[in-house]
């Protein structure tokens, strides 16, 4: 199954750290790390870095900013950290950041989430599951080649 895999840690100072070790599979360009991949470490690692002040704090993204100042390499494990910045009753944001291995960030990322319980974002889940879907019968024109 392929998917990030992550490890998290929580640190002394509030922070969550998490680690995960990419492959050929997460890559974009040869021996770089997905920008996609890194967006989506930063989302989770925000978005679960709630659950360091309240456990049973859950949220669902509503935004999400990041900015690429370096490439990530894949050939060993990708470290991140975040923190949560803001926190209300309906509303939480953070900030997080991947780190290369002499510290510099590669990837800053900001985020917002709507907190929701678990409970909730479960039944919306498997509400969504039980919706039929309907054939889309529309025609589909042929592909036209194009040279890149």
């Amino acid at each position: 199954m392929l998917g990030l895999h992550a490890q998290f840690l929580e640190t002394a100072q509030g922070e969550l750290v998490g680690i995960f070790h990419p492959n050929e599979h997460h890559q974009s360009y040869p021996g770089r790390v997905h920008g996609g991949i890194c967006a989506a470490m930063l989302d989770e690692l925000i978005g679960r870095a709630a659950n360091i002040e309240n456990p049973d704090l859950w949220g669902v993204t509503i935004e999400l900013k990041t900015k690429y100042r370096k490439p990530v390499p894949y050939d060993g494990p990708v470290t991140a950290r975040a923190r949560i910045t803001r926190d209300t009753s309906r509303v939480f944001e953070g900030t997080g950041e991947i780190l290369l291995d002499d510290g510099t960030i590669a990837v800053q990322a900001w985020g917002r989430y709507l907190t929701l319980p678990m409970e909730k974002i479960n039944a919306q889940s498997a509400a969504s599951m039980d919706t039929e879907i309907q054939a889309d019968n529309r025609i589909i024109p042929d592909f036209v080649e194009v040279g890149l």
